[in-house]
């Protein structure tokens, strides 16, 4: 159960660090809530998936889902490049995200 809210809170991960890009600074009403919302949503969970996780595990599992998601979405979103070498560093964050649930207890 541990790793689904761990997967649950790097996707909020992703909304929050998305959320900034249209809040504008956070000076757009709308989006800054949801933007707040997200990272509160994203702690909580992580802080609930931490009980049964080691903290080092979670937090750079946490991190690099929010990394890769949020670096795709800016790819599909808002035009930053995607690059063969970009992609490939981000692929090499996707083998440690999975090379550390794979050894994990």
């Amino acid at each position: 159960m541990a790793w689904y809210l761990l997967l649950a809170a790097g996707l909020f991960e992703v909304a929050w660090a998305i959320g900034l890009e249209y809040s504008d600074g956070l000076t757009k009403p709308v989006p800054t809530a949801g933007t707040v919302l997200a990272l509160v949503a994203s702690m909580v969970l992580l802080a609930k998936a931490v009980e049964q996780l080691p903290v080092g595990t979670a937090y750079a599992v946490w991190t690099g889902i929010g990394a890769v998601g949020t670096a795709l979405l800016g790819i599909a979103l808002f035009d930053e490049p995607a690059t063969a070498s970009r992609l490939a560093f981000i692929g090499v964050i996707v083998v440690g995200i999975v090379g550390l649930h794979s050894v994990s207890t």
